[in-house]
């Protein structure tokens, strides 16, 4: 889609997948690099002082882009990595800001192990990753960001659910939920619910897609929420998600995950 997006791509493939951490700095970064990713110090610096003890730990590494664009200055990526044929796979959901050059500036990430079978037979990444009606970015981005505040928030009211999900096709990749509707509103629906979204801190779209990157408390700790949403006629259609604890004040290496 542009510059940004394979500056974001560059520093992922040819800096972890490939080994050239050095390299791929000096390339893609801009004149700073704010670092929000759990165990990473900012800078350069840090990126090398996290990924060369890792590089060495995990010799083979299968890194695939699976859905990936840009909105404006930020950039999103979605990737799935096999690390040593197997012995570890991860979802990682990446959101970056870039300078006036393109440069990125600053990292935002969820990470979250793989899930291959999903209820309704989904994984984490499968799914439709072509981007359409780039026409109607800005509409469904709206439509996303009025389902998080009006129903997933906490003073939200989850009954409007049906307003923003298409009854007829909800294909979900969560871990834990069934595809349909039905499935998703029962779970918000429950005297039980312990999932509240407290803040939306970033949301990037390129036509069909969506994706967030919130604030959230689940059974009373916070986490770091990403969800993808993909959208057909003013419904959401399609989701995945990336869940990661935030890690105590005492215990972060740089700002934390927001």
């Amino acid at each position: 889609m542009g510059k940004r997006l394979d500056n974001a791509k560059g520093l992922y493939l040819e800096g972890i997948r490939d080994g050239r951490p050095r390299e791929a700095l000096d390339r893609y970064i801009g004149d700073r690099y704010t670092q929000h990713s759990t165990g990473v110090r900012d800078g350069k610096e840090g990126f090398l002082e996290f990924f060369e003890p890792f590089l060495e730990r995990n010799p083979s590494r299968d890194i695939r882009i699976v859905r990936g664009w840009e909105d404006g200055r930020t950039v999103f990526i979605h990737a799935y990595q096999d690390l040593n044929h197997g012995q570890a796979e991860w979802v990682t959901t990446d959101f970056f800001d870039t300078d006036a050059d393109g440069q990125i500036v600053e990292h935002w990430d969820v990470i979250a192990p793989y899930v291959g079978q999903t209820p309704s037979g989904h994984t984490s990444v499968d799914g439709e990753t072509q981007i359409t009606d780039l026409d109607k970015t800005a509409e469904n981005k709206a439509i996303v960001r009025a389902f998080l505040k009006t129903v997933m928030m906490r003073e939200g009211d989850p009954e409007q659910v049906d307003t923003f999900i298409s009854s007829t096709q909800y294909i979900q990749h969560n871990p834990a939920v069934p595809d349909g509707l039905a499935h998703f509103k029962a779970l918000l629906t429950s005297p039980e619910r312990t999932l509240f979204y407290d803040e939306i801190v970033l949301l990037a779209g390129a036509g069909n897609f969506v994706a967030t990157l919130c604030r959230a408390t689940f059974d009373g700790q916070p986490y770091a929420q990403v969800d993808i949403f993909r959208l057909e006629d003013g419904q959401i259609v399609e989701h995945w998600d990336n869940v990661e604890p935030c890690p105590p004040e005492d215990e972060r290496v740089n700002s934390g995950k927001f």
